[in-house]
């Protein structure tokens, strides 16, 4: 929220607009004076890293009223206010929708009572609302995310992560209770996120299973499953609102009775309570509160009387703009579908992805579920390994592919590291318990390198490279494909990943064994894969900037008066210092798709200049600022020199460090936005396996297929393996998120778009959230009387 306040404000100044705080939410609005305040740039200074929120929040019982309603708008009234922007759950939300709709009875009641004045009343006869959901429970429907309910994850998997040693330890059984209301969305992520043995949702009650039966019956059964096979430790993650099929609630201490009494495993309750709502806001929920303050001001100066209020709100990555009170309506809709039973409407209400997250969970959790369901289907042979550097996700993404292949019958194949241990057979069929915790680990279990199959041009010709050290012969892939049988590919790893699954389409004509389905799921810090949004591990990769960032700012303002030069990851893709920087609150960032320039410094030392000195008039305690370079921006102007620059130009008005990140940003344990995304593209991607290598075989028993290369499949010994040959170029694809789809793109032709040579691809959906870094440093903003100062100042230390 704090973020929410401080970006609202500064895109208001920029704009033009006269922006106020108004303290203690709807209480503030009612009681009026020092509770609304005019606010200016450096009122909202250093609020980023804060948790809460910093004007306040309470309940207002007389706002819910019509005379508490009047008090509030003769209180905007007389302070100059004629819109209102809004950062709260839907009860806030529907509280301010409410004011605007009894807005001109109440205006002409205040004037009737002499309270104001004609003029007042004529200037005032509109109100404009835009609301921004803040709520840790992401219940409200028509959005993904709620501001602050990705912060709220992070806490309880940091609690819950640190649960796990003890549970192992003692071997023991933990029943975690979790915010969210009637909203299982917290707890559902977090069970994603830690690979939890069972979860308790309000529109999903439980048994999982069937329509019928005892609940208590199948949760023991499939707690003893694990244990039987090798399962030192079990979490049960139950939220607060969880009922069973009678509505009736389900509490965390008769789960633990239940447990105890029918299993006897020595059982703890932890209730993580109000600690989900605190510490410092995630990277995520910085970017979201920053990007949609942005939209709520344009929102505001486009509004008309007419214009119903707004709700911003994001889906699939694009920001949204909708009628508020459509959203609070969708919203409720999903309790009343719970109070009537049906629960599947109420999983269909919630976010678009809200239900298959359930069903990737449920499938990739509770063995031997789908037993027998796949069986008169055959069996196939999938191959999974990790190409390229590190990335948070890459063991989530194995273990939820892992144990889908195994609930559907088929073999899963581990390949450790990468195409060099494809040669030297470092292989082996993977179980179930061996990729048990697997989820929150970081790094590579399978081990990964650089290392990929040599490309070949059109004439069928080995591509010569300086450094071909890196490249691996197609001929040793193929063959060591067709000794493991594969029927079926998931390499999960960056632009290496990308380029090898090209390679090996592109030699399809030349081997044979390279005709089955293949899929790169993109997982690297620099999100430089074409045909995604976003690539597993860059949320991890961000997350750890801001986290470096934060420290390195409190060094920075205790210092006073020093900017840092920080260098981040990313390759020729400039995504992490654009996201970082804006998430971390840097003044400006340097990437390798602008350059760095001689005017680019300058404008940026006369930037730092005038805000030192800025400060120095005012007398306030200047503050450490953030540059954020990416490590291949420039040859020329690097780190240091940047650095040296700004230090020799800065004439002691400000001194300059650097900072270089390095691998800490692959490192560490991955966020849960890595652990979700990777659990929920590893689920598609066998299922799109299956179907593509299934399609194949009906079409083979169906048809010839014209053109298809003569040769002859070795003679399996397992007779339910499947004669797969596909040829056809969707069946070597990546998968991405693109706007508000999850989609397969065929890599050959993702070729089209991509810059081979810089190893990124030719479009860049936040190169536009830039501009905004600038506008939050003040860049396009000038105060007359702050300039004023800032001449005199300037005047006197000439003289």
């Amino acid at each position: 929220m704090n973020c929410a306040v401080r970006a609202t404000v500064r895109c208001a100044l920029a704009r033009g607009c006269v922006p106020y705080l108004i303290f203690e939410g709807y209480q503030g609005l009612v009681d009026g004076g020092d509770k609304i305040k005019k606010a200016g740039w450096d009122d909202v200074r250093g609020l980023m890293s804060l948790g809460g929120t910093v004007i306040g929040t309470a309940r207002c019982l007389t706002f819910k009223t019509k005379e508490g309603r009047s008090k509030a708008a003769l209180n905007l009234i007389k302070n100059g206010i004629d819109a209102l922007v809004v950062v709260g759950g839907d009860g806030s939300l529907t509280g301010a929708d409410l004011l605007r709709a009894e807005w001109k009875s109440l205006v002409d009641t205040l004037l009737k009572d002499n309270k104001i004045t004609e003029e007042e009343c004529e200037k005032y006869k509109n109100l404009t609302i835009v609301g921004m959901v803040g709520s840790i429970d992401n219940d409200m429907a028509a959005t993904d995310l709620t501001i602050g309910a990705n912060s709220s994850l992070h806490r309880i998997c940091e609690a819950l992560d640190s649960l796990v040693s003890t549970a192992i330890s003692h071997q023991r059984c933990f029943v975690v209770e979790v915010m969210g209301r009637h909203c299982g969305w917290l707890g559902l992520m977090a069970a994603i996120a830690v690979g939890a043995d069972w979860t308790f949702l309000p529109e999903r009650p439980p048994p999982i299973n069937t329509t019928e039966g005892e609940w208590e019956d199948e949760m023991c059964e499939i707690l003893q499953t694990q244990r039987d096979k090798g399962n030192r430790k079990n979490i049960i993650v139950v939220c607060e609102g969880a009922i069973d099929r009678q509505l009736n609630p389900i509490k965390a201490n008769y789960v633990k009775e239940v447990i105890e009494k029918r299993l006897g495993l020595d059982t703890r309750v932890t209730t993580l309570g109000h600690v989900q709502r605190g510490g410092a806001p995630s990277a995520y929920d910085r970017y979201l509160a920053t990007i949609q303050s942005d939209e709520a001001i344009k929102a505001v100066l486009k509004s008309t009387p007419e214009t119903p209020s707004p709700m911003i709100g994001i889906q699939q990555n694009k920001i949204t703009t909708i009628p508020l009170m459509e959203a609070v309506s969708l919203t409720h809709s999903v309790s009343e579908a719970v109070s009537k039973k049906d629960f599947n409407k109420a999983m269909e209400l919630r976010d678009p992805d809200f239900k298959d997250a359930y069903n990737a969970y449920v499938e990739s959790t509770l063995y031997d579920l789908y037993k027998g369901k796949y069986e008169r289907a055959g069996k196939l042979r999938i191959g999974i390994m990790h190409v390229g550097a590190p990335a948070g996700g890459m063991n989530a993404a194995t273990r939820t592919a892992v144990r889908l292949c195994l609930n559907r019958g088929h073999i899963p194949i581990g390949i450790y590291n990468g195409f060099t241990g494809l040669a030297k057979g470092q292989v082996e069929t993977l179980s179930w318990q061996e990729v048990s915790g697997w989820t929150t680990r970081g790094g590579s279990e399978l081990g990964t390198n650089r290392i990929q199959p040599l490309p070949i041009n059109n004439n069928s010709v080995p591509l010569k490279y300086f450094n071909s050290e890196d490249f691996i012969d197609a001929g040793i892939v193929a063959y060591n494909f067709q000794k493991l049988k594969l029927q079926g590919l998931i390499i999960i790893g960056g632009f290496e990943a990308y380029s090898s699954i090209l390679t090996l389409a592109q030699c399809r004509n030349i081997y044979p064994s390279f005709c089955i389905p293949m899929v790169q799921i993109p997982a690297t810090v620099s999100n430089n894969v074409p045909g995604t949004e976003y690539s597993l591990g860059s949320d991890t990769a961000i997350n750890a900037i801001v986290e470096a960032c934060d420290r390195i700012k409190l060094s920075a303002s205790a210092s006073r008066k020093r900017v840092f030069v920080v260098e981040v990851q990313g390759g020729h893709c400039g995504y992490l210092a654009v996201v970082g920087g804006l998430a971390a609150g840097a003044t400006c960032c340097y990437i390798p798709e602008e350059g760095i320039t001689l005017d680019m410094l300058q404008r940026d030392i006369r930037h730092m200049i005038r805000r030192y000195r800025e400060e120095d008039a005012k007398g306030i305690p200047s503050e450490g600022r953030l540059i954020l370079r990416n490590e291949c921006a420039s040859k020329t102007y690097t780190t240091d020199v940047i650095s040296a620059i700004l230090k020799e130009e800065g004439k002691g008005l400000f001194d300059s460090r650097t900072a270089v990140l390095g691998h800490l940003q692959q490192g560490g344990i991955p966020t849960p936005l890595d652990r979700i995304r990777a659990v929920r593209q590893a689920v598609k991607c066998v299922d799109w396996i299956e179907q593509r290598a299934f399609a194949s075989v009906n079409k083979q028993k169906n048809s010839s297929i014209p053109g298809t290369p003569q040769f002859t499949k070795p003679q399996f010994d397992d007779d339910k393996l499947l004669n797969v040959y596909t040829a056809d170029p969707e069946s070597a694809c990546v998968i991405g998120i693109r706007g508000a789809e999850t989609v397969f793109t065929p890599v050959e032709n993702l070729a089209k778009e991509t810059d081979m040579k810089h190893r990124v691809g030719k479009k860049a959906w936040w190169m536009g959230q830039k501009k905004l870094i600038y506008m939050l440093s003040k860049y396009d903003y000038f105060d007359e009387e702050e300039e004023e100062k800032v001449n005199l100042l300037k005047n006197r230390n000439n003289v």
